[in-house]
C-alpha cells in the first residue's frame, strides 16, 4: 500500500462526505482511507459505510482525545508506506496523489505539505477568508509559499509523512494548540527533509463566519505562545507583527478621540494598507464583494492572533510569577 489517508473527524459528517467523495475521484488509487471519529455525538460511520465499495476505507470510533492523538491512533493502524492526513473540512482535485506519488517516485522526501485554496462554489466570506490565510500580504501567506521567509513546517490540514518519520519522532506530542507545527519542528529536527509541493493543494472550507474565524486564529496566536515551552527558539519577530499591528490599530482608534488631524496621520499606513488588500483581492477574486470582505478578513486575522499572543503571553507571565512565588 502506497498511502494511507488519516482523518481525524469529530461532529462533521457533511464535510467527511465531501472529503470521501473527492477520494472517490482520484487518478492514482493506490491508497487506504481512516476516518477516526473523536468521541463525536454527529457520528459519520453510516456515511463512512456508503463508500465501502468505492475506497478501501476503515471506520474507528474512539473516546475524545483531540485531532493530535487521534492522528496518532490511525498512524498506528496504518498499512501505507507513507501516512497523510487531512482536515475533515478539506477536499482534494483529482490529480492530488498522482502528484504526490511522482514526486515521492523521484526521491528524497520525508515530509510534505501543500497549500490550499478557495473552489468556487465557496461562499463570498469563505472565500475572503481564505484569501486572508494564504495571501503574502497577511502572515498567512507564508505557510504555502517557496518564498517563505522562515523554513517550511507543514499544516495538518494537508501533510504526509513517510513511516521512518512517525516511527522516529512518536507522532503527534501534544493534541490541541498547536499540535501540527510541534509536530513538524521536530521532524526538522530529527534531520528530515520537509518540502512543499505547490501542485498538491487542497480546497480548504476553514470557518464559515468572522465570528469563528476570529476565534480560530485567537486560539493559533495563543498556540504560538503555548509552544515556547516545547520550542522556546521558535518565536521571532514575524510572529510578533500582528500584535504590533493590533496595538497601533488601537491607539489610531483612540487618537480620533483626542486630535482628528493627528489620528487621521496615524491611520494612513492602515488606509494604504488596506487599499493593497482590497486591489489585490480584486485581482485574484475578480470580485469586488470578495476584495472588500478580504481587508475585514485580514483586519480580523491580524487583530485576532495578535490578541492571541498578547493574552497567552500575560497568562504565562503570571503563572511564571505565581509559580516563583510559591517557590
Amino acid at each position: 500500500m502506497r498511502f494511507s489517508v488519516i482523518i481525524p473527524v469529530y461532529n462533521r459528517p457533511k464535510e467527511i462526505d465531501e472529503l470521501l467523495q473527492s477520494l472517490c475521484e482520484q487518478t492514482f488509487t493506490d491508497f487506504e482511507v481512516l476516518v477516526i471519529e473523536d468521541g463525536s455525538e454527529e457520528q459519520c460511520e453510516t456515511i463512512v459505510s456508503s463508500y465501502d465499495n468505492d475506497l478501501k476505507i476503515r471506520y474507528y470510533y474512539k473516546e475524545n482525545s483531540g485531532q493530535g492523538f487521534s492522528r496518532n491512533f490511525g498512524f498506528e493502524r496504518a498499512h501505507g508506506q507513507y501516512l497523510v492526513v487531512f482536515d475533515s473540512d478539506c477536499t482534494l482535485p483529482p490529480h492530488y496523489f498522482q502528484v504526490v506519488n511522482s514526486f515521492i517516485s523521484r526521491g528524497g522526501v520525508d515530509a510534505w505539505g501543500g497549500p490550499d485554496r478557495a473552489h468556487p462554489s465557496f461562499t463570498t466570506i469563505q472565500k475572503a477568508i481564505s484569501y486572508a490565510m494564504t495571501s503574502p500580504l497577511s502572515t498567512g501567506g507564508i505557510r504555502g509559499s517557496k518564498h517563505s521567509l522562515e523554513r517550511f513546517y507543514p499544516r495538518s490540514f494537508n501533510m504526509g509523512i513517510s513511516r521512518k518519520v512517525f516511527e522516529d519522532t512518536g507522532g503527534y506530542l501534544i493534541t490541541r494548540m498547536g499540535e501540527d507545527l510541534e509536530f513538524s519542528i521536530r521532524i526538522v529536527k530529527a534531520g528530515f527533509r520537509t518540502v512543499l509541493l505547490e501542485e498538491a493543494w487542497v480546497w480548504h472550507k476553514r470557518r464559515i463566519n468572522f465570528r469563528s474565524f476570529f476565534r480560530q486564529l485567537h486560539f493559533f496566536g495563543r498556540a504560538r505562545i503555548h509552544l515556547l515551552q516545547f520550542h522556546p527558539e521558535q518565536l521571532n519577530a514575524l510572529h510578533l507583527l500582528p500584535s504590533i499591528f493590533l496595538i497601533a490599530l488601537c491607539i489610531s482608534g483612540l487618537a480620533y478621540t483626542i486630535d482628528l488631524k493627528f489620528a487621521m496621520l496615524l491611520s494612513t499606513p492602515f488606509f494604504l494598507y488596506w487599499m493593497a488588500i482590497w486591489a489585490d483581492a480584486l485581482w485574484k477574486e475578480r470580485n469586488i464583494g470578495v476584495a472588500c470582505l478580504s481587508v475585514v478578513a485580514v483586519t480580523i486575522q491580524l487583530s485576532a492572533y495578535g490578541a492571541g499572543v498578547i493574552r497567552e503571553s500575560v497568562v504565562r507571565m503570571f503563572r511564571k510569577r505565581a509559580f516563583s512565588a510559591s517557590g
